[in-house]
């Protein structure tokens, strides 16, 4: 077997690298693991191979006419994936049919939300031997009655891109799924216990508590490949007829199931290879094959010494032309899928010639179209797509050489993914190319080569113990043969996201799912597990079964409605709030499309083509990531450096008159100093403050600091944030060098410095910034949004039957109505708290928000007065013009203050004087700073733009 895969390979010109090697031999002996290596460099082969050599039948006579048992899982985190791995692991197969015949005769297919239900009936009665499918229809392969009986001929997992799924909660859906197969894989014994149930069990005889424990703890390293032993003996608190009221610890013991993981941009990876397999130990195989990586930038002719977000807006158009012009085959990234819309109108309208040889791929698109770029760009027949993270995932594109990024990539392992995308073999170059769309990112281009240069790259964290997600797999569970709940406890224990699960939260989540909690009690449809005479947790009703089966998953997005010609072809879709927006007659852009409105109905938006100019851009929410925290640190070791006057990369070069103005009028960021700046205008008091540290961050550290200062005196500000700082602004005088150090330490009112009394000093602090958080922001509002999709997740809400359409309005008053019930009639409702967990630790990033505070009290404060905004001010109050109400338009005031600033700061030295933008120049670039907007950008349709209403301010205090 062995001997033909390696002239397989050798037919191919290929000889196998050390790392394939060892995770073959790895395979071979039945140990799990991660491995780590470049894109391009061969890891699906490593894998595969190993698969085929440990599991496929090895002579011809043992074959049967039928083909293997479902034997290798290979779970993919984007359904666009699952053909192209088929393609690939069909690959060898035919070598090694022609070489044994009969034996290898594996069977390769896929399932996912795409695949066809005439394929989806033939698996119904028996899968292919290898399944390559992706976490959320594993899931539903688990809630088959014959679950257990079809799944546990499975002999090896492979998780491919580990890292797209370990920091979220479709990463936790894998991890209990692999608990499941687990439990069902032949296992070693070791001496710890064993499961015994005598007699039957009571329905009540679930409600568990602690009464001894074995010698080691649950969830510390033991010499067992499965981790440290659990709890020996469990007491019932009810007894039930027949029940004996004790239960020993499961057994410890290795599993036979082989999971591996693969992946190209980790940080954290023996983290994560525990978090892959449950437990401490493992193989990590790092790929370490060279492999040449070029990462370099346009640069604009002139530098603006004074921009804002998206100010150079399509001025590098020609530029982009010209790259693009150079390679056979070019991906142009955007961050979000509007961008992408208007930079593929731009091309071509700049190229018509081009018509046919360039194409755009985002999520909204329809399926066929997708496929279809797809397609063009494996055979080399496009000559560009401009496209969103739809492409950044492994699937394999060998004729494209080059990638653009247009803006900051905003994170190390991103910017890797997405280079990765070229030269996607052994042996061939990646190169990826940054096009800024703001000054200040020219500086993130050189932050990002130095942060690769030194190996740092992000880490990735597992959610803790997110409840939704355990909900609805024990309904998964339920549905697949039903479960015993002291069984299904360790089960849970076992994985990374619930190790610490304490039985107080399972007692929980089991009445839960029962009976819906105690304010749901009353209502059949939230009786979804119950006990049965012997007590094993079955779904009691074939219509809830069905309704869950519809509603497995964890990805939750806002209600969207299709788009679709009148009497032709579906073009994709938009969120249900911008199409709301619209009216019959209103243009948009789309799918590189310009598309009139005809009418709205049953969630379908009916449009034609349309001549006129004037259109709005449809937007999608969630469009603006954060500055990841090892970029944002690199960005300020590059400003320490022109701090020295070392300009010593071309980005640093262009971008030093906007530099060397910054610190003739205030001074640069460093990693020893925390900048603030204030300033006296009109308007008021302003304070800007530089942490870098993303722009969550600087949301809820301005919110906090505003609160803090209010609690001196009763005070309001506006708010305005970026990537790089934030600013406050008020109408009252405000003593800022007084205040601000003060305003930097934690305990403000009675409650916060009552929590720093009590218990350890650390634990203390840490309690009162989460209560100064939380008051500092509408936290039961914030938390309200979070519980929505926490709500579907769990079963709470039913998203519908295929082809029922529901309102995003309709899910919202939903989830809202259940959100007032739980804290009226259930404040205990673990989900609630969850809500307020999420918020903090997803949306606000509290445990980075806490790591900035403590590094600002570390650093030196730079205080500056300043007699005119700074270039790295100017941005900010940009932001904030966005969102208040002015007697003049935002572009007009933009142009005014930008020509009153370059005079003030007078010609640059060495550098050619550029004219000013006019007002009109101006608003052609605002729509590119509006990445995170819900609805179109009035400013380009042509029509007068509304007033609209500030953004709420922090109420005085």
């Amino acid at each position: 077997m062995k001997k033909t895969l390696l002239g397989w390979f050798a037919a191919r010109g290929w000889k196998p690298f050390a790392f394939q090697r060892e995770v073959w031999a790895a395979v071979q002996n039945g140990e799990s693991g991660l491995l780590h290596a470049t894109t391009g460099s061969g890891k699906t082969f490593a894998v595969w191979l190993a698969a085929l050599q440990a599991f496929a039948p090895q002579r011809a006579e043992k074959a049967s006419s039928a083909a293997p048992p479902l034997t290798v899982l290979w779970l993919t985190p984007m359904r666009a994936l699952a053909a192209d791995t088929v393609r690939a692991l069909q690959e060898p197969l035919q070598a090694l049919e022609a070489a044994y015949p009969g034996a290898a005769a594996w069977t390769v297919g896929a399932r996912t939300g795409d695949t066809a239900s005439s394929e989806r009936s033939a698996q119904a009665r028996r899968l292919p031997s290898v399944l390559v499918t992706t976490p959320e229809s594993l899931s539903v392969l688990l809630s088959r009655a014959d679950a257990k009986e079809v799944l546990s001929s499975v002999k090896m997992v492979v998780v491919d891109e580990w890292h797209e799924l370990l920091g979220n909660k479709r990463g936790v859906q894998v991890q209990l799924a692999l608990a499941r197969l687990k439990m069902w894989a032949p296992t070693l014994p070791t001496a710890c216990g064993s499961l015994h149930l005598a007699g039957r069990r009571s329905p009540e005889a679930s409600l568990l508590s602690p009464v001894q424990s074995c010698s080691s703890s649950f969830g510390a390293a033991s010499n067992s490949p499965e981790g440290a032993a659990a709890p020996a003996v469990w007491q019932s608190q009810s007894r039930g007829p027949g029940s004996t009221g004790k239960l020993t610890a499961p057994r410890v013991t290795q599993t036979g199931l082989v999971i591996w993981g693969m992946s190209a941009t980790l940080g954290n990876l023996q983290e994560a290879m525990h978090t892959l397999l449950g437990r401490h130990g493992g193989t990590l195989v790092q790929g370490r094959v060279p492999k040449k990586l070029v990462i370099d930038s346009l640069l604009p002719a002139t530098t603006d010494r004074f921009p804002w977000g998206g100010h150079l807006g399509l001025s590098m158009l020609p530029q982009v032309i010209a790259e693009i012009a150079r390679s056979s085959t070019t991906l142009v990234f955007t961050n979000t899928r509007s961008q992408s819309e208007i930079w593929y109108q731009a091309l071509l309208q700049a190229k018509p010639e081009w018509a046919g040889l360039i194409a755009l791929h985002h999520g909204s698109l329809d399926r066929g179209v997708r496929e279809w770029v797809e397609l063009g760009l494996k055979s080399g027949s496009l000559r560009a797509v401009v496209c969103t993270s739809s492409l950044d995932l492994g699937v394999d594109f060998l004729p494209v050489e080059r990638v653009l990024q247009i803006g900051s990539p905003k994170g190390v392992a991103r910017l890797l993914q997405r280079a990765g995308r070229s030269g996607h073999a052994p042996g061939r170059p990646s190169r990826i190319t940054l096009v800024p769309t703001h000054s200040i990112e020219m500086v993130e281009g050189s932050a990002a080569r130095a942060a690769i240069a030194a190996g740092h790259i992000e880490a990735r964290v597992s959610p803790e113990q997110p409840l939704d997600v355990l909900v609805q797999h024990l309904v998964t569970v339920a549905l697949g043969g039903g479960f015993i709940p002291e069984a299904l406890y360790w089960e849970v224990r076992g994985t990374a996201a619930y190790a610490e699960l304490s039985i107080e939260t399972w007692n929980w989540c089991l009445a839960f799912v029962r009976q819906g909690g105690p304010s749901l009690a009353a209502y059949p449809d939230y009786q979804r597990t119950v006990p049965d005479e012997e007590g094993i947790w079955r779904v009691p009703d074939t219509r809830l079964a069905r309704r869950h089966r519809m509603n497995i998953g964890t990805i939750v997005s806002d209600a969207s409605m299709t788009v679709q010609y009148l009497g032709g072809a579906r073009i994709g879709s938009v969120e249900e709030n911008f199409a709301a927006r619209l009216k019959p007659g209103d243009c948009f852009l789309f799918g590189g499309r310009l598309l009139e409105m005809v009418r709205i109905r049953e969630m379908t938006a009916w449009v034609r083509r349309a001549t006129s100019k004037r259109h709005a851009v449809p937007r999608w929410n969630g469009g603006r990531m954060p500055l990841s925290t090892t970029l944002a640190d690199a960005v300020v070791q590059q400003l320490a450096m022109a701090d020295e006057g070392r300009y010593e990369t071309p980005e640093l070069k262009r971008v030093r008159p906007l530099l060397e103005i910054q610190q003739q009028w205030s001074a640069l960021p460093t990693p020893q100093t925390l900048l603030a700046e204030v300033l006296k205008t009109r308007e008021g008091w302003h304070l800007f403050l530089y942490p870098f540290a993303g722009r969550h961050v600087h949301l809820g550290l301005a919110s906090l600091i505003a609160w803090r200062v209010a609690q001196h005196a009763p005070r309001t500000f506006s708010i305005a944030v970026n990537d790089y700082g934030f600013e406050l602004l008020c109408a009252q005088a405000v003593d800022w060098p007084t205040l601000l150090p003060q305003v930097l330490q934690v305990g403000h009112d009675a409650q916060a410095q009552d929590a720093m009394t009590h218990g350890d000093v650390e634990e203390g602090r840490r309690a009162a910034l989460l209560h100064e958080v939380l008051q500092s922001l509408n936290a039961s509002e914030l938390a309200q949004r979070r519980f929505r999709e926490i709500a579907r997740v769990s079963g709470l809400i039913f998203q519908g039957y295929p082809g029922e359409n529901r309102s995003n309005k309709q899910l919202q008053a939903s989830s809202s109505l259940f959100w007032e019930v739980f804290r009226k009639y259930d404040p205990a409702n673990k989900l609630l708290l969850q809500a307020e967990q999420e918020l903090l630790a997803q949306e606000l990033d509290i445990g980075r928000l806490r790591a900035s505070l403590a590094r600002m009290n570390t650093q030196r404060l730079v205080l500056k007065e300043l007699p005119r905004p700074t270039p790295f001010a100017f941005p900010l109050m940009v932001e904030r013009f966005r969102e208040q109400l002015s007697n003049e338009s935002v572009a007009d005031r933009i142009a005014r203050i930008v020509q009153q600033l370059e005079k003030a700061a007078g010609p640059a030295p060495g550098v050619a004087s550029t004219p000013s933008q006019d007002a009109a120049q101006v608003r052609e670039t605002l729509v590119f700073g509006q990445e995170g907007a819900a609805g179109a950008s009035k400013s380009s349709t042509g029509k007068r733009p509304s007033r609209r209403k500030p953004s709420r301010p922090l109420p005085p205090l």
